[in-house]
């Protein structure tokens, strides 16, 4: 009898195993991680949202099947920005990214609202427990695009077409300019405030303005490819932005400064995967590979490529830093000291920069 009731037990067991195994098979798959990106100017072929976006391609290239990522492109700072985070929010995206300055308070307003939603405050500086907020130093390419430009300058004169007057631009500017009269202290840069992040018709009467008056290099802090196309027609030289733009420009292309987002994005979505996200905040330049100068236009010297590819090794290895003045003060427009000799900024000063450098013809446009 004993025996009879184990080997009914067994085949009890037996039996039941059979349709758990099924079960078990049946097990659905975890939903993928909704991602939503927002985009301040429409999706181009080059720029500022094309750089964001290659970011989020890089995400679905290296996290297949874990995550849905989409976006939506030419939203205004403001309201809209407002309303179109919140929607993504509603739509139950978990990680949204927000890779403009104007967004930085719509999203610090609907994160509030939506505390298990995670957001990346791209170029923003205020965080909260589920906003982190991350930038580049762009500025460190500016430097090394001004030594391309000092070298290839023959007027001496470089124009600079800008957004806003926002520390991130002055950054740049005063780097472009350090970095200009590090190789050629007679240098000048002229700079034309726009008020604007993307308006190619404005963009382009700013750089033509510019080219009148004498210039023959330009760089630009804006958010279109207006001014390279500007550059090419009129047969200056023009240092590219966010993206590699000779195929706007292949004969005006001086160099390129490129931002690379890629690594920070899947970083920050591999986070939320595997539950580790966590609000900070995230300052990263040419040794974090987030910031690269290089594709040079075909007619630049050997020789300039060298020199400039150079003082980029030297700022990767901390040789190099572009707001250190040497044995001399490094002084603003109005003649003030700004950085003392044999002293470097700090990350804060840097932050808060409200000056231009001698060299730079203009004013902060207040």
């Amino acid at each position: 009898m004993y025996k009879n009731l184990v080997g009914r037990a067994v085949l009890a067991c037996a039996a039941m195993s059979l349709f758990c195994l099924p079960s078990l098979a049946q097990k659905p798959a975890p939903e993928p991680l909704k991602i939503g990106f927002v985009y301040v100017a429409p999706l181009s072929d080059a720029g500022w949202v094309r750089q964001h976006d290659e970011g989020r391609k890089a995400i679905e290239a290296a996290l297949p099947g874990q995550v849905k990522t989409t976006y939506v492109e030419n939203v205004a700072e403001g309201a809209d920005a407002e309303r179109v985070i919140r929607d993504l929010a509603m739509q139950g995206h978990q990680l949204i990214f927000t890779p403009s300055f104007g967004y930085m308070e719509p999203t610090l307003k609907v994160a509030k609202d939506f505390p298990g939603v995670k957001f990346e405050s791209i170029t923003g500086y205020k965080r909260a427990p589920n906003v982190a907020t991350a930038n580049a130093r762009y500025y460190e390419g500016r430097y090394l695009a001004g030594v391309a430009a000092g070298r290839m300058t023959k007027s001496n004169i470089a124009g600079y077409v800008a957004g806003f007057p926002i520390p991130e631009v002055l950054q740049g500017l005063n780097a472009f300019t350090l970095g200009m009269r590090s190789v050629n202290p007679k240098a000048q840069v002229k700079v034309v405030w726009l008020n604007v992040w993307f308006d190619p018709p404005q963009e382009r009467d700013a750089a033509m303005r510019l080219f009148d008056q004498g210039v023959d290099v330009i760089a630009f802090h804006t958010g279109s490819t207006a001014v390279m196309k500007a550059a090419q027609d009129r047969g200056r030289w023009a240092v590219a932005y966010h993206s590699d733009m000779r195929q706007v420009a292949p004969d005006a292309q001086l160099v390129a400064v490129t931002h690379r987002w890629g690594d920070y994005d899947t970083r920050r979505a591999k986070a939320v995967l595997d539950g580790t996200w966590k609000s900070e905040d995230t300052w990263g330049g040419v040794k974090e590979g987030m910031v690269r100068v290089g594709d040079f236009g075909p007619k630049v010297p050997e020789a300039v490529r060298q020199e400039v590819l150079a003082r980029q090794q030297d700022i990767a290895d901390g040789k190099l830093q572009p707001f250190r003045a040497g044995s001399q003060d490094v002084r603003d427009n109005e003649g003030h000291v700004a950085i003392a000799k044999g002293s470097a900024l700090t990350d804060p000063q840097i932050l808060q920069m409200n000056w231009l450098a001698e060299g730079v013809q203009g004013r902060i446009a207040r």
